[in-house]
């Protein structure tokens, strides 16, 4: 019954991924435009251009699979081809859940069947180094933003700091947090909801300081190459500085994370968020969305397709 049941879920998960990734990218008459006018953009980019960007793609998710081997390594030993595997499965799940809710299920499926809700604790854990560093380096930009006088425009009307400050402590207040994973346990041991989740979360205990600063220094490493890709899609698809992409993108970055959405509905955040923001600095509309369709898709939405295959191609534990 278990395995009919993986079964079921396993092909529901690629049957909906498919679904929506048709919808988005092929339905609709923006989407064709974004197709047309990514196909020119194809034509007229450097010869380096769709290369590095496909190789930044690939380096953002093998960086966050050797975060997540290294983290699910306190419950099981597992190869790098394994774990990139299993972040693959993630993206495709967290396509049709909402905030990426899903990631966390879909990579445990490829643990032992009785170490799964530990690799879910510890797969958290590292979420919430993802988190820290987009909220942190998000608000930092925000404020250099909102202070510097020698950027193309000013902050758009209406984009006071208070908002952002707050974010600033919401940071700091998730860093302390995921560097006493201690007092997450003991939060949960206390929490009604959450209270069957205290035996699970004890692996919290396992994770050093030097551990935890090595997952955070490699989801800011992964933050990096995601915020670099961007102004890089920016300068040389939308005509931009450099100067004001480079400190527009993490702002980008930090609205689209504290807004609730799917994975796919993302896209329509994120476009919207740039557009508002890059428009005071000269970025044309058309050419934004541009940018921010083709990191959403070499990001997102392409390994989200390989991840659905991988859902039904790929062999997962069913015993210890």
């Amino acid at each position: 019954m278990k395995h009919r049941m993986l079964l079921l879920v396993r092909w529901g998960v690629f049957l909906a991924a498919a679904a929506f990734l048709w919808a988005k990218l092929a339905g609709g008459q923006g989407t064709h435009a974004a197709w047309g006018a990514l196909h020119a953009a194809l034509a007229s980019a450097p010869a380096w251009f769709w290369p590095l960007m496909l190789a930044m793609a690939g380096l953002n998710w093998g960086l966050e699979a050797i975060k997540w081997k290294r983290l699910v390594a306190e419950v099981e030993v597992m190869s790098l081809g394994r774990a990139l595997t299993a972040t693959l499965a993630g993206t495709a799940v967290a396509l049709v859940t909402p905030n990426r809710t899903g990631e966390v299920a879909g990579r445990v499926l490829f643990l032992a069947p009785d170490r799964r809700w530990r690799g879910g604790v510890a797969t958290v854990l590292g979420a919430m180094a993802q988190f820290t560093a987009t909220l942190l380096l998000g608000a930092i930009a925000f404020l250099w933003w909102h202070a510097a006088s020698g950027l193309p425009a000013a902050v758009p009307p209406g984009w006071g700091p208070g908002p952002v400050v707050a974010a600033l402590l919401l940071a700091c207040a998730s860093l302390g947090l995921y560097l006493r994973p201690g007092l997450v346990h003991r939060g949960v041991a206390r929490l009604p909801l959450l209270r069957r989740l205290a035996g699970p979360a004890e692996v919290l205990h396992r994770f050093r300081t030097p551990d935890l600063m090595a997952v955070l220094g490699l989801s800011i490493a992964r933050y990096a190459v995601f915020w670099l890709q961007y102004v890089v899609f920016l300068v040389v698809l939308a005509g931009m500085a450099w100067q004001g992409a480079l400190v527009a993108v993490p702002v980008i970055y930090l609205v689209s994370t504290l807004v609730p959405t799917m994975l796919l509905s993302e896209l329509g955040v994120r476009g919207s968020v740039a557009v508002a923001l890059l428009l005071p600095l000269g970025g044309a509309p058309a050419l934004v969305l541009l940018a921010s369709f083709g990191v959403w898709a070499l990001n997102l939405a392409l390994p989200a397709a390989a991840g659905a295959v991988v859902m039904v191609t790929s062999r997962m534990r069913n015993r210890r």
